[in-house]
């Protein structure tokens, strides 16, 4: 048996009122995604716990089959482990976003989605001019970065409260910088710091130069310790591969023991090569049992408040990725294909919530329940049929 999860992230949505109250997914075209409806199963699944922040990185941990209650221990150790950055004992793990702050909001999370080359010159930066020991900044891909401090009192960092600067669109930036406890005081020197180093930055003046958001500021959050879990193989049995742009995604992979395939061409963004996913997720199953393709761009496509976008983006998930893994196997063959997105990102609120997300499963051994279609509303009429997860990828990888 093959496996092909795909994970659309945030994809789920809430009705639009400039789409007649109908939700991106509603109004795009899926011709794919609704054949897996009409032959397969569809429902809810809560994948975000009771009481734990929605992030992309509780979802997809869920979906690997993962209990966050249990497994996670931040979002920055995730990321930290696909860039092979094995953290001590006495380490501790932020994420690191380059953002654009003016009039003292958060103008944009992305600092205009930054390229990989530019960000990379600005960490280097960072690491020449702020010479202080246990203080080292790595450079990941476009606005998304990591620090790692060396730190005696990993538990006061811990209880720091800090805040994904995504959450905070537009808004005065003073009530969300990392409060609590004398270990924050680090962290805002660290940030006020980046301000200096990068105000007349090359970088930064050339983008000015040509109407682009600078990356002005740096934006900590998402702390954690060295996380440890059991492996995929040890829990389903199979050996299996990951895809996806986005380091924080590929972490949780690494860790789990499956193999990162890196397909050339993928941005975490709208103009990502999704057609590349497919080629690659199909060629990785000639030798593996399951696969898992995550694509970031509707997630992006929300919290930008971009119904086109979003749009735009699902009918490429659903023609280029869908469409073509659909396309490759016969009728009959040994397969099965799950979609889900890891939770909802709102157009209207620009931001993650821990509402249940629709999903559709196909292929052999899954009965069809009548559905017709793949939308919000019609998964909703199905009910929740997965409380967590962890139990909709086991139900899903059954033989």
């Amino acid at each position: 048996m093959k496996y092909i999860v795909i994970i659309p992230d945030g994809m789920a949505d809430e009705p639009i009122q400039e789409l007649g109250n109908k939700t991106p997914l509603e109004v795009a075209r899926r011709p794919n995604m609704d054949y897996m409806a009409q032959h397969g199963m569809t429902g809810l699944v809560q994948t975000i716990p009771p009481g734990m922040q929605p992030g992309s990185d509780i979802g997809n941990m869920a979906l690997l089959g993962y209990d966050p209650r249990t497994s996670h221990t931040g979002r920055a150790p995730l990321e930290a482990a696909n860039l092979n950055i094995v953290l001590k004992d006495d380490e501790i793990a932020f994420r690191c976003n380059l953002v654009t702050v003016g009039n003292g909001k958060m103008v944009d999370y992305s600092a205009g989605h930054i390229s990989s080359k530019e960000a990379v010159i600005l960490i280097e930066a960072l690491n020449s001019q702020i010479v202080q020991e246990g203080v080292r900044f790595y450079p990941g891909k476009s606005y998304r970065h990591l620090l790692v401090l060396e730190t005696r009192r990993p538990q006061e960092y811990l209880k720091i409260k800090t805040y994904p600067p995504h959450d905070i669109l537009n808004k005065e930036i003073k009530a969300y910088l990392p409060s609590k406890g004398p270990a924050s005081e680090m962290l805002l020197m660290l940030m006020e710091k980046s301000k200096t180093i990068f105000e007349h930055h090359s970088v930064n003046q050339v983008r000015i130069d040509l109407k682009e958001n600078p990356a002005n500021m740096i934006w900590l959050w998402g702390q954690g310790i060295r996380p440890s879990f059991p492996s995929f193989r040890e829990k389903f049995g199979v050996e299996g591969a990951i895809i996806s742009a986005v380091d924080l995604v590929n972490g949780i992979g690494r860790l789990a023991g499956l193999e990162v395939i890196d397909v050339p061409g993928i941005t975490g963004y709208y103009d990502t090569n999704y057609s590349g996913k497919a080629q690659y997720a199909l060629e990785a199953l000639k030798t593996k049992d399951c696969v898992y393709i995550h694509i970031e761009a509707p997630d992006e496509a929300g919290h930008n408040g971009d119904w086109q976008a979003k749009i735009g983006s699902i009918e490429r998930i659903d023609k280029d990725i869908v469409g073509a893994i659909l396309n490759y196997f016969g009728e009959y063959e040994e397969v099965r294909i799950l979609v889900v997105p890891d939770h909802p990102t709102p157009v209207a609120l620009r931001t993650h919530t821990d509402d249940p997300v629709g999903f559709v499963m196909y292929g052999s051994g899954i009965p069809h329940d009548g559905s017709e279609k793949f939308t919000e509303a019609s998964a909703q009429e199905k009910g929740l049929r997965f409380k967590n997860g962890e139990s909709l990828i086991r139900e899903f990888m059954k033989k």
